[in-house]
């Protein structure tokens, strides 16, 4: 089904004010990796300018968007995306994760000499969710230990005539929970550990995490354990649902943006993965800021007053403040899930299980918008550590005296990026919460009320994300 006429209005319409307010200048750089932007207007006003853009968009959504659309959007068919993909795919994802182990385990202890740390902090925590988003779920196709799990399980069923013995069944209660303890660990690992960056631990947890991959496919299924405990798997996948492409069935379908994540399975804890992602992401962009820079130093005092070492007194500081960002995005979420929930008259609970895909946009948004500038420029070292990945002069396509262009990328360039980005993914995460409501809800009234508490607290995390891009400059 196509969007009708008045849908498409209301997309225009809030696409529109999202791209008006981009006149209104600002400037904000996530990880310092460009230089520093003069604000030309203080930061309070271009909040307000934001707010204003959402309301605008709220209004728009309200009068021209009447019916729930994006759920029975149909998909066209394009190419067919047969086994050989999953083959070719499913290689080049083995022989990557393989070099980059090796990489860390055997090469240089400096990080910024081996691929390792690249390879994982840009290209595969950073970079995967933004193709992602361009290209559906491209990392179910990567992925090495999905890859090796269906391998493996290839070759037992040719070995042993009677077969593999039958997954086991998957405990409903637990839902996404597996997925979500191993995201907590790894935003812990980014912002909280002191050997973030050191290639031989990353490469150590890396092929850990694929033991625990291999073992939970092995008890519960590789498609069941990919859909509920592998973590990245999980959070790609989420993300991939905005894209407008996707494969089923073995062909490459185009399908109307977002209209993916309205079909979401209403399953246990994704809620708190996405939230997690957010709060590690809001917690990175606050440490930018001179309000952590005291208070760190204050609680890492007191920590190493109480016995702890220096180190130590760091990362339990650290993780303190990661986890207080949770929750406080979470009470964010939280108040407008219990707000709609009482105008539509149902359990909170239920209710914030059934809009849980308003927050992947949001996530996503934050995520772009927070490592934007990291992305493309550190992102470049690909270029020269490919060559090199050991860190050791060796210079395998002649390309390892290639340098990084710390000018591709300018100041305004990263501003128009980070803020395009962020009202835009907000702008989505209205769209997905009106067209949800109206499923719920018996009448356009009553779903267009229940989204005023969605409407606060996007624009909540929206002002939150631009005071964190601000952050660095105060």
């Amino acid at each position: 089904m196509k969007l009708r006429r008045p849908a498409w209005l209301a997309i225009a319409a809030t696409t529109v004010a999202g791209l008006q307010m981009l006149a209104v200048p600002v400037g904000a750089f996530a990880h310092g990796l460009t230089a520093r932007a003069d604000l030309p207007i203080p930061a309070w006003l271009f909040a307000w300018a934001a707010t204003l853009v959402l309301l605008v968009s709220f209004a728009a959504l309200a009068v021209l968007w009447r019916k729930p659309l994006l759920a029975s959007c149909k998909e066209r068919e394009l190419i067919p995306f047969g086994v050989g993909v999953d083959l070719l795919l499913g290689s080049v994802g083995i022989a990557w994760f393989v070099l980059v182990c090796w990489a860390g385990l055997v090469g240089t202890f400096v990080p910024t000499a081996n691929l390792a740390p690249t390879a994982i902090w840009v290209l595969f925590w950073v970079g995967v969710p933004v193709a992602s988003a361009c290209f559906g779920d491209i990392f179910r196709l990567l992925s090495p230990w999905r890859s090796t799990a269906r391998l493996v399980g290839w070759l037992i069923g040719q070995l042993v005539p009677e077969g593999l013995p039958a997954p086991r069944p998957w405990p409903e209660r637990l839902g996404r929970l597996p997925a979500v303890a191993g995201l907590l660990a790894m935003g812990w690992l980014e912002l909280a550990y002191s050997g973030r960056d050191d290639p031989h631990t990353l490469a150590m947890l890396a092929l850990l995490y694929a033991a625990v991959q291999l073992l939970g496919m092995s008890f519960w299924g590789v498609e069941t354990w990919s859909d509920r405990g592998d973590s990245f798997g999980v959070l790609f996948s989420l993300i991939s649902k905005i894209a407008p492409l996707q494969r089923v069935d073995g062909r490459l379908q185009l399908r109307v943006p977002l209209s993916g994540l309205a079909r979401l399975a209403e399953i246990r804890w994704t809620q708190a993965l996405l939230l997690v992602v957010i709060g590690t992401t809001t917690f990175d962009g606050f440490t930018q800021g001179p309000l952590w820079a005291d208070f760190s130093v204050w609680l890492r005092d007191r920590f190493s007053d109480g016995g702890l070492a220096m180190t130590a007194a760091g990362e339990a500081a650290s993780t303190i403040g990661l986890f207080a960002a949770i929750l406080v995005v979470s009470g964010i979420w939280l108040a407008g899930v219990r707000g709609a929930a009482t105008r539509l008259g149902s359990d909170p609970l239920l209710v914030g299980r059934r809009f849980a895909q308003v927050l992947v946009p949001i996530a996503l948004a934050y995520t772009v918008a927070h490592y934007a500038s990291f992305l493309v420029i550190q992102g470049q070292a690909v270029g020269y550590l490919i060559s090199d990945p050991l860190g050791n002069g060796s210079d395998w396509f002649g390309t390892a005296y290639a340098s990084i262009d710390y000018g591709l990328l300018g100041p305004t360039a990263v501003w128009w990026v980070q803020v395009a980005v962020l009202v835009l993914g907000h702008i989505a995460a209205l769209m997905l919460a009106h067209d949800r409501a109206l499923e719920l809800a018996d009448d356009p009234r009553t779903a267009t009320r229940s989204q005023v508490p969605m409407l606060v607290a996007t624009v909540a995390f929206t002002v939150l994300g631009l005071w964190l891009l601000s952050a660095a400059n105060l």
